[in-house]
């Protein structure tokens, strides 16, 4: 199986894992961020992730099922 990867670019130095997931369209408000995080598997440059506010920056990967999201500055 392969991933599906997926670049999205990013405004200044850092986002949010939470703000990502809304930028990507995954979640609709940040406010939904906690839960899907809670009840999905989200994985941060290979390591799990439980954070919403975990800190990401331009290079980093985040994969969720069989799609992977890296940011680009």
């Amino acid at each position: 199986m392969s991933r599906m990867t997926h670049d999205v670019p990013i405004q200044g130095e850092t986002i949010r894992l939470g703000q990502l997931l809304k930028l990507a369209g995954i979640v609709g408000a940040g406010g939904e961020a906690r839960a899907f995080i809670g009840t999905h598997r989200v994985l941060v440059n290979g390591e799990p992730e439980e954070r919403r506010g975990r800190q990401l920056h331009a290079g980093d990967e985040v994969a969720i099922g069989d799609e992977v999201f890296r940011l680009v500055g």
